[in-house]
């Protein structure tokens, strides 16, 4: 995922939740809905996590220093999680919370202003269908072809567009639910409906938050290249002929745009040096062709012995093909 890309979702999503928080604030403020209070501060927390978002991406692009060898990458890692935590302690906690206490100390809204929580809550659906919409066309980008989209959250190792896009839909699902329990205590005159509303928002955000965690919780302590990559780069080892087989291989990313790739390749044992540097250098071009995100790779060179090399359960054992 480019970074720009990963940008204008995030600026897209953080304009829309600041405009709509604002919104949402002077809805309660003046009619006392409860359902409006818990979006009110779902959109202060989505603004946040926007901004802990793009504060991550900004440190994650320092340079590899002795302290960190390999960059600061993985910041873009923990500020996902960050994100997350605060989604389901400051969002979906507090909904839940004054979801209840509404629930056992019921009050009827100001029917003064009946009219506004529903113009707020409609302006807010058209605007985060607006964020939702940029959010889908640059992930459009960078998603595989026939990729769900179950599958392109799960998998993708840039955290900013999977997590701007469940905001996103978390978002327009939580103004549903406020719609209808606003809408319905309006028309029953019973503000329990509001407070169900309220509960479900904090019950959707909590279920989002976890799935980012976990999502997130992945990439932190580590992952390697997707499958489709992983074959990429074994295709692109055994393409030539250089070696004889490879002893095993590990990937892991080291942030969303930089994969590291470690191999043990078997050469034969009469090449001399010069010839064996000759062909690691042919072997890293194409990876780093077949891979473009494969920025860091080690080749290292041995001879084939199956009673010191024994084939690993998890790692790669490829035979090179006889011509």
């Amino acid at each position: 995922m480019s970074a720009s890309g990963g940008n204008k979702a995030i600026v897209a999503a953080f304009l829309a939740n600041m405009g709509i928080a604002l919104a949402k604030f002077v809805a309660w403020a003046l009619s006392g809905s409860a359902s409006m209070l818990a979006e009110a501060i779902h959109s202060v927390a989505d603004s946040g996590n926007q901004l802990l978002l793009m504060l991550g991406g900004r440190k994650a692009r320092r340079g590899a220093d002795r302290a960190h060898p390999f960059g600061y990458g993985r910041e873009r890692y923990v500020y996902a999680f960050v994100v997350s935590i605060i989604l389901f302690s400051v969002g979906g906690l507090f909904a839940i919370y004054e979801g209840v206490e509404k629930l056992t100390n019921p009050h009827e809204l100001d029917k003064t202003w009946w009219w506004l929580p529903l113009v707020v809550l409609v302006i807010a659906i058209g605007l985060e269908s607006f964020s939702l919409r940029t959010a889908v066309r640059e992930s459009n980008l960078v998603r595989e072809k026939d990729q769900s989209w179950v599958s392109f959250v799960r998998r993708s190792k840039a955290p900013e567009l999977p997590v701007v896009l469940l905001e996103d839909v978390g978002a327009l699902t939580g103004l549903t639910f406020a719609l209808l329990g606003v809408g319905l205590t309006l028309i029953t005159g019973n503000p329990v409906f509001d407070a169900l509303g309220t509960v479900m928002i904090g019950v959707l955000l909590v279920l989002i938050a976890i799935v980012l965690g976990v999502e997130t919780k992945s990439l932190l302590v580590g992952e390697g290249a997707t499958p489709a990559d992983h074959d990429r780069i074994v295709d692109a080892i055994t393409a030539g002929d250089e070696i004889e087989k490879i002893i095993h291989m590990k990937t892991l990313y080291l942030g969303p745009d930089e994969l590291m790739v470690a191999a043990k390749i078997a050469l034969n044992a009469d090449k001399p040096l010069r010839e064996v540097a000759d062909d690691i250098d042919a072997i890293e071009a194409r990876i780093r062709e077949a891979v473009p995100v494969a920025r860091i790779v080690y080749i290292e060179p041995d001879i084939y012995r199956p009673a010191i090399d024994p084939e690993p359960s998890t790692d790669v054992f490829v035979l090179k093909s006889s011509d």
